[in-house]
């Protein structure tokens, strides 16, 4: 196994780090899902993701420096925390968002948290990134009256999910 990346390019080394798709998809589950166990990540997979892919994805990303694993005592689940690489990961995830409503066939349920950090811009990622390091990393927000972001995504995808039914 490489120890370093195939060259000193910062693309290559962001993609070398993120380029996997499951790992994407475990970080964004993290991020916008608050699922810090590995049941949790595994059964509310939208992707059906398989227990050895997941495992193997997790042991990466702690290694990678994109998450922290507290060891749990016998008969505790072991949480996994964002680290500050990991939290700076939002404004990619946006982005990516925003380029698959454009591109890609999505759900108006799934597709509504992109759309809503898309068009609420780098403000709400700022306080989306704020509230996980008072979650992961124990920093309290430095704006505690603004409004929780994980709130009004959670709320839009409630909103998009009733609409739909």
């Amino acid at each position: 196994m490489r120890e370093g990346p195939r060259s000193g390019c910062a693309i290559n080394a962001a993609v070398e780090a993120l380029g996997d798709r499951w790992s994407l998809i475990v970080l964004r589950d993290v991020i916008f899902g608050g699922r810090r166990h590995f049941r949790d990540l595994l059964v509310h997979s939208e992707e059906g993701i398989a227990s050895n892919i997941l495992s193997s994805r997790l042991k990466a990303l702690v290694a990678g420096g994109l998450l922290t694993q507290e060891q749990a005592g016998r008969g505790r689940r072991a949480t996994y925390s964002l680290t500050e690489a990991g939290i700076q990961t939002v404004p990619i995830m946006a982005t990516l968002g925003s380029w698959g409503l454009r591109h890609r066939p999505t759900t108006p349920e799934l597709g509504v948290r992109a759309r809503l950090l898309e068009e609420a811009g780098p403000p709400l990622w700022e306080d989306l990134m704020d509230e996980l390091r008072e979650t992961h990393l124990g920093v309290p927000r430095p704006r505690p009256d603004r409004p929780l972001a994980s709130e009004l995504l959670r709320a839009a995808y409630e909103r998009a999910v009733a609409e739909s039914s």
